[in-house]
């Protein structure tokens, strides 16, 4: 596919995802949205891919819907739904990808763990998408606001769901109902990111990390484990447990499983495959 509002590559085991608008802030389009989704389906069904990233060219991560269809909305023009390009996951039984499947949720359904790079400014959309990313970590520049409250918008595309979640339900309330922005530092106390870097360490730092985690970590094992996760939101704690008991008797009869072990007994790095 001939991509136009992103970039992407594949290297290194690692599927490096960029929104490339930079002249407007990487504010999201229609195009954009159907590239990404492309793009992290492509990413799952190559075997060589270990972790993805998500990050955004020039000064920003996301600035939110493009303010042209915004207009286009307010004027009556357009009535989009951020369910509208969605395209459904086989939900296989799997309480996650069942819930996971409306619209933008869709990422905690790729198999494969998602690192967000917020790089600038994440706003409206883009701070929705910096959610649904696995783990996030920022630049020092980075600031981010949930906006809607200001446009005269509610809590779209499931994030009234998914940032108390994160973050804690008064958190949530004061990021949602005020619409003010937040920076960095504060958003790492508040658990919305994990780190926060200098910008010009930012891109490195985390393609270090997924380099590592592409190598020491059982692509089997981050798979399984992600569901789990997932899946763990809408379970008590016995069915989770079931879950793992189940989980962890098949796992012991991997490849990977003998792997591991015969790695770290042999003080080598693994050559995991997945099986």
């Amino acid at each position: 596919m001939d991509y136009q509002d992103i970039l992407y590559d594949v290297s290194e085991n690692i599927a490096t995802i960029t929104l490339n608008r930079p002249d407007r802030l990487n504010a999201w389009t229609t195009t954009m949205g159907n590239e990404y989704r492309h793009a992290l389906d492509d990413a799952e069904g190559r075997d060589e891919v270990r972790v993805i990233i998500l990050t955004g060219a020039g000064r920003g991560f996301c600035a939110g819907l493009d303010m042209t269809q915004l207009t286009n909305i307010a004027d009556g023009n357009v009535v989009v739904s951020a369910s509208s390009d969605s395209k459904e996951p086989s939900a296989n039984g799997n309480p996650s990808l069942v819930n996971f499947r409306e619209g933008v949720s869709f990422p905690p359904s790729v198999s494969k763990p998602i690192i967000g790079a917020i790089n600038g400014p994440a706003a409206g959309l883009g701070f929705v998408h910096a959610l649904y990313c696995d783990i996030r970590f920022a630049s020092d520049t980075a600031k981010f606001t949930t906006a809607f409250v200001r446009r005269g918008l509610i809590a779209e595309a499931g994030i009234s769901w998914m940032l108390p979640k994160l973050i804690g339900l008064q958190n949530g309330l004061d990021l949602l109902l005020s619409g003010r922005v937040v920076m960095a530092d504060e958003a790492k106390e508040m658990g919305l990111v994990s780190r926060v870097l200098p910008a010009e360490d930012l891109m490195e730092t985390v393609r270090e990390y997924a380099r590592e985690m592409a190598v020491y970590s059982s692509p089997r094992s981050t798979r399984i484990i992600k569901r789990q996760i997932y899946d763990a939101v809408f379970m008590n704690l016995a069915e989770a447990m079931d879950a793992a008991n189940i989980e962890m008797e098949k796992s012991t009869t991997t490849e990977d499983f003998k792997e591991g072990v015969a790695s770290f007994l042999e003080r080598r790095p693994p050559q995991f495959t997945g099986k």
